[in-house]
């Protein structure tokens, strides 16, 4: 069939996310008919002459020049996730905290301020703390469950909220609408990460969020072979609101280009990739680009068994003697239950936290016993994790800030996998036991 004939047929037909997560962004290779994507693994492209040449370096063409801006695999990696989020684009970086930091950067300069959830993942919360003071930018930590503290914390100089769909780990549900409606009372963008909910099972996008991030190392990867992270923006923010001459005002980096009055609705992508990724330079490789690739071609299945999984064994723990403070938001005594079915009807992700009966050491006691459950520092895997966030992913926060997350002494973390259910049910019975009896097997590799 012609380009143009697919190109009528799609323009007719709205493709469903299971057929979007395998072709959105890609066709098969024109020069090879090769169906997969290809990996296109190159510093850089040969220019049809110096005129292209400097028209791309000028950006009044789009093109390759070098893959640190721009490669055809990451391309189409970019633009699959952009098609599932319903962004108007996105730019692939080397990690998901690349990703975050990228996407602030871009909207931020010195004296700017940003209000956060104090909710947030441990190395966010450092990120925030420590790179943004580097900066000048400062930062107001709000209980993201508290509406009105969003609204407070703004101040004259505030450029960005920022939150989390799923905090990490302590299972707070953001109320995207009502946030996002906050922000844009004060001329204001939205900032989500969605790492734990995947576009299959929230766009923020379609609730006002302006723009989304994920770490793409998690469950879009799947497979914890591979770092990457990538930010989709929606195109309908107004850059040019006076707030943000970051973005709008002339650049000197491009002699005076301005560039959402250029480029409009990617105005800030461009930014994003033409100046930050540019400088900063923590761009995607083309292979995990690839297996990225991979992953979302069954992001849907696998966040299925993953959402199912979790369930069953957030009920197992929340009946167990050893177990307390189940903080699964889908859980029918949970809090957030009613903004999961709002915004999270297909499930509320795989990760969530309890508190363990001995506090610290019961924790890690625990950890220790499982045989089934791999202890390390990641989520979003096929295979279930399990780790202690106070001695590990947060322990770099205060006691103040640990609460804040939701991180007590015995919290343990747990991301769920695509395993028989009943056997990871199982592991965590004989572990208990285990702890119980106060004979905890020594700490092994698994």
């Amino acid at each position: 069939m012609s380009t143009d004939g697919q190109d009528r047929i799609e323009a007719e037909h709205a493709f469903g996310f299971d057929t979007r997560q395998l072709h959105a962004g890609q066709r098969p290779d024109p020069n090879t008919g090769a169906r997969a994507v290809p990996i296109f693994q190159t510093t850089s492209y040969v220019f049809e002459d110096p005129e292209s040449a400097a028209a791309y370096f000028n950006l009044q063409e789009y093109g390759n020049t070098y893959s640190r801006i721009m490669n055809p695999t990451v391309a189409v990696f970019e633009e699959r996730v952009a098609n599932l989020e319903g962004g108007a684009g996105a730019v692939a970086f080397a990690s998901g905290i690349a990703a975050q930091h990228a996407a602030l950067f871009t909207l931020l300069e010195p004296g700017d301020h940003v209000v956060a959830s104090s909710a947030l993942y441990g190395g966010s919360v450092n990120q925030f703390k420590h790179v943004l003071r580097k900066m000048n930018v400062g930062v107001t930590w709000v209980d993201p469950d508290d509406l009105d503290a969003w609204r407070a914390a703004v101040q004259p100089t505030t450029k960005v909220f920022y939150g989390e769909t799923v905090g990490n780990p302590g299972g707070n549900v953001l109320d995207i609408e009502a946030v996002a409606a906050i922000a844009h009372e004060h001329e204001l963008p939205l900032m989500v990460d969605s790492t734990f909910t995947t576009p299959y099972l929230v766009r923020p996008i379609e609730w006002g969020a302006d723009i989304v991030v994920h770490s793409a190392t998690k469950f879009i990867g799947g497979h914890g072979t591979s770092l990457g992270g990538v930010v989709v923006e929606a195109g309908t923010f107004d850059w040019s609101n006076g707030r943000f001459p970051v973005v709008a005002d002339p650049s000197p980096a491009y002699h005076g280009l301005q560039f959402h009055e250029t480029f409009g609705t990617y105005g800030y992508l461009m930014k994003l990739r033409a100046e930050t990724l540019r400088d900063l330079g923590a761009a995607m490789t083309p292979f995990n680009a690839f297996l990225f690739l991979q992953g979302l071609e069954t992001l849907s299945l696998r966040m299925d068994r993953h959402v199912a999984n979790a369930l069953a064994v957030a009920e197992f723990l929340e009946g167990h003697e050893l177990a307390s403070n189940v903080r699964h938001p889908a859980l029918h005594g949970s809090p957030y239950r009613p903004l999961v079915d709002k915004y999270l009807p297909r499930g509320a992700g795989a990760v969530f936290s309890f508190d363990c009966a001995g506090g610290r050491e019961g924790g890690q006691d625990l950890i220790r016993a499982l045989t089934l459950w791999s202890h390390l520092a990641n989520v979003g895997d096929a295979k279930s994790l399990v780790i202690h966030p106070a001695s590990t992913t947060h322990r770099q926060l205060s006691d103040d800030e640990l609460r804040a997350g939701g991180v007590g002494a015995g919290t343990v973390r747990l991301s769920v996998g695509l395993e028989s259910v009943d056997d990871l049910i199982w592991d965590l019975e004989q572990a208990f036991a285990l702890v119980a009896a106060g004979h905890a097997a020594p700490a092994v590799a698994r």
